[in-house]
């Protein structure tokens, strides 16, 4: 008898800085400079309820410019697990900067990194999402067919198939299209 193929996950992506992090107009470069918004911890913890896989996918190109390196970006992922108990599944980080190490696929806007994690974790795109600050974190979202919202800013148009003040309302959103 054949092995029946195991249901597909339905997932929250999510980019890091001005999505889980304050963005502060330029690198984090120590952690000290994290600052958790209030509401994020929240907000991971009932997407995580509601059965969503929460994957955080993030450019972080300060390590091609040399101003970190790749530890850091996990101290500052343990940080953020520690103040939501854990909620968050997986983090996939491009080190890549166009000119400082060359292109590279896995950097947002383009959709490596989230195919990856499609492939890897059984993700069905259709009943998943994109949550980012930026016009690529849509356009990285769309290429695979996610539902997108943009956490807005005065810096950037609304590219996403819905807007929202901060990630707490993205939650509020996606549970209620799946209620």
């Amino acid at each position: 008898m054949p092995n029946s193929p195991s249901p597909q996950t339905k997932c929250v992506f999510l980019d890091r800085d001005g999505v889980l992090n304050e963005e502060l107009g330029d690198y984090i470069t120590k952690i000290d400079d994290l600052i958790i918004p209030e509401g994020v911890p929240g907000a991971l913890k009932a997407l995580k309820a509601a059965g969503y896989l929460l994957v955080v996918i993030t450019n972080q190109a300060g390590i091609a410019k040399g101003l970190y390196g790749p530890e850091l970006v996990y101290a500052i992922h343990e940080k953020m697990q520690e103040a939501s108990d854990y909620a968050m599944d997986y983090l996939y980080f491009s080190p890549y900067h166009p000119d400082f190490s060359g292109k590279s696929l896995s950097r947002k806007p383009d959709s490596l990194l989230i195919e990856k994690a499609i492939a890897k974790y059984n993700i069905d795109a259709s009943q998943s999402w994109m949550v980012g600050d930026r016009g690529r974190d849509m356009l990285a979202g769309k290429k695979v067919k996610l539902r997108t919202i943009q956490i807005l800013s005065e810096h950037e148009a609304l590219v996403g198939d819905h807007g929202a003040a901060n990630l707490a309302e993205a939650a509020e959103i996606i549970l209620k299209q799946v209620s």
